[in-house]
């Protein structure tokens, strides 16, 4: 046999010799394990004496630590023991593993969107849906009621036969509880963002100063009570006709037709007589009116028409004074 292949000399280890190696409980070799210490057969007492020393001396300590113990006991094991996996053990941990990120990702997604999410966004929408609803429904029942007055009309000049009177008819007109169409005026005015959107052609004419303003309701009033001043027999606002009850008026953000909100670009109709209205309620005229408008950045417009049906606005049961008799 070649002197290399001679077998390392070792010492057999008696049973009541075997080293002590301390072990966590959870360890997985703390079973079978084998001793890598060969020690002869003389040094039993060596042995006894370190089994058996007690000291608090922390040098021999840590010399008993290198020479007895020189490998972590853990590390030991995990070197000593080794675990076999299959593939299909590993791949089910990889999927749980990523189902639980995306869980987990969608979970604080969601979580993120709702701390981002305005609350009071639904309740908007809600009250927006509701309202909508509402100005459709008085819409319908506006039409309805027209309707049934001028069946009641119709009916009542069958039945008397009576032509009603000029002071009536001036009445009704005034009050705007009946339908009518006519020759008159169109005058069209919008807030200064509004009409530079909706004309890129002129965005010369928004103002220049820093007075920039919207239409407001006084605005309106103020167009209105010239137009009936100089002749107009019936104005309507966006579609909506003015009457005896019907108020001009501003409520939170927008402009109030009676019940009915209108927004820019806001649309005048006049009944009357068409010449004379354009020349009153023209810049000439009204200079000092279209120089505060034109300061504020808004740019009235008047139309001749000669056709312009207004429908009749929404009133109550109107009485007349009677001669007591």
């Amino acid at each position: 046999m070649a002197p290399d292949s001679v077998a390392p000399v070792s010492f057999p280890v008696p049973q009541e010799n075997t080293p002590v190696h301390r072990r966590a409980v959870f360890s997985r070799s703390i079973r079978g394990i084998d001793s890598h210490h060969a020690l002869a057969a003389t040094d039993d007492i060596a042995i006894r004496a370190r089994r058996r020393r007690k000291t608090d001396d922390d040098s021999l300590r840590l010399i008993d630590d290198l020479v007895n113990r020189p490998m972590d006991p853990m590390f030991s094991d995990s070197r000593l023991v080794h675990e076999h996996r299959s593939a299909v053990s590993i791949w089910f941990n990889r999927i749980v593993v990523f189902l639980i990120c995306v869980g987990v990702g969608f979970a604080g997604s969601l979580f993120v969107q709702q701390l981002q999410s305005d609350p009071r966004k639904q309740v908007r929408q809600t009250l927006i849906s509701q309202l909508e609803d509402r100005n459709d429904t008085i819409t319908q029942l506006t039409g309805d009621v027209n309707a049934l007055k001028t069946q009641v009309d119709d009916q009542s000049k069958r039945i008397s036969g009576n032509v009603k009177s000029d002071t009536l008819i001036q009445d009704e007109l005034v009050n705007g509880t009946v339908r009518v169409t006519g020759p008159g005026i169109t005058m069209t005015l919008a807030d200064p963002i509004a009409a530079s959107q909706s004309d890129q052609s002129t965005s010369t004419r928004v103002g220049s100063s820093n007075n920039i303003r919207v239409v407001t309701d006084l605005d309106l009033q103020q167009l209105v009570s010239l137009m009936f001043g100089n002749g107009a027999e019936a104005i309507a606002i966006n579609g909506n006709r003015i009457g005896a009850q019907t108020s001009i008026r501003k409520a939170g953000g927008h402009i109030l037709i009676g019940m009915t909100a209108i927004e820019s670009p806001y649309t005048i109709e006049a009944i009357g007589d068409k010449n004379v209205l354009a020349e009153q309620m023209g810049s000439r005229k009204l200079a000092s009116l279209y120089d505060s408008f034109k300061k504020a950045g808004i740019y009235p417009q008047v139309s001749t028409s000669n056709s312009i049906t207004l429908e009749a606005a929404v009133a109550g049961d109107i009485q007349y004074a009677e001669r007591n008799k």
